[in-house]
């Protein structure tokens, strides 16, 4: 049972309280899971390469049907090379600028 629930989202796609921008929290993993944030927007090959950094992994937005929640997949060593569903990464937070008020 504890296995199960590690793959299942643990919130549906809410926007993120300080900048608005979509995002899906989900517990992944199935030894050491990790609680991860991530932005809904796709992003390119190129994209990907830039943002790949050591500490902000890339992750497979896969959906096994119609009428499953997405799911959030590590695209590190078994990840197909040609794999068709959309790649995001981990949300950084950017609020909006603030005017000073005087």
């Amino acid at each position: 049972m504890a296995g199960r629930a590690s793959r299942q989202t643990s919130s549906s796609p809410q926007p993120c309280p300080a900048c608005s921008a979509p995002t899906l929290t989900q517990l992944v993993g199935r030894t050491a899971a990790l609680n991860i944030t991530a932005d809904l927007t796709p992003l390119t090959p190129e994209q990907q390469a830039e943002a790949r950094t050591p500490n902000r992994l890339i992750w497979c937005l896969y959906q096994a049907g119609p009428h499953n929640p997405p799911r959030l997949r590590w695209t590190g060593h078994h990840h197909p090379p040609n794999c068709p569903h959309p790649h995001v990464t981990e949300h950084h937070c950017r609020p909006a600028e603030q005017s000073a008020l005087f």
